[in-house]
C-alpha cells in the first residue's frame, strides 16, 4: 500500500496534535522526517548506523541552499510545510536582514493543515540572509535563514 499525499498529510496533522516531538516514518522508498518547534534528534543522522561524536548541529544537507558562509549558523525548517514570515499578511515579518534575535525568538512558522507551528533559533544573533520568501513550501532540515551568532564577551 502506498501513501497517498492526503495519508502525508493527515500523518502530519496527527503528528503536530501529538505529545511527539520527532518522528521519522519510512515506507517503500517514501521516507517523512519531522519535528517540532526546532527540536532535533540526536538520532537525526537517518539510518540505525552510530553517530559520529560531538555533533553541534543536525547532521542534515540544507535542501536548496548554498553551502553556509563561514561564521553563520543556519536556522533549519523542522517540518515540511508552507512557510510564512509574518503571523498574518497586515503584520510585519518576524525579522529582516540585520535583525538581532534572543535565543528562542520566533523568525516565522510553517503551516501544515491550518497547523501552524513556530519557527526559533537557538542561539542569539543577527539575520545576515533570508533565504525563503512568504508563502514558499519548505522541506524538512532546509536552511531558512543564516544568523551570525554573537560571540560571548569575556566578563
Amino acid at each position: 500500500m502506498e501513501l497517498t499525499e492526503d495519508d502525508v498529510l493527515e500523518i502530519l496533522k496527527l503528528f503536530e496534535q501529538s505529545k511527539f516531538d520527532f518522528l521519522q516514518l519510512e515506507q517503500g522508498e517514501r521516507k517523512i522526517t519531522v519535528s517540532k518547534g526546532g527540536f532535533v534528534s540526536a538520532t537525526t543522522a537517518v539510518g540505525p548506523g552510530p553517530l559520529p561524536s560531538a555533533v553541534p548541529e543536525p547532521q542534515i544537507p540544507p535542501a536548496k541552499t548554498a553551502a553556509t558562509e563561514p561564521g553563520l549558523a543556519p536556522i533549519l525548517a523542522p517540518m515540511v510545510g508552507k512557510f510564512y514570515a509574518a503571523p498574518s499578511p497586515s503584520d510585519p515579518p518576524f525579522v529582516a536582514l540585520g535583525t538581532k534575535v534572543e535565543p528562542g525568538a520566533t523568525v516565522g512558522l510553517i503551516e501544515v493543515m491550518k497547523v501552524f507551528a513556530s519557527i526559533k533559533t537557538d542561539t542569539a544573533g543577527v539575520i545576515e540572509r533570508i533565504l525563503v520568501s512568504n508563502g514558499q513550501f519548505v522541506e524538512f532540515g532546509q536552511t531558512l535563514f543564516l544568523l551570525r551568532p554573537d560571540v560571548p564577551t569575556p566578563g
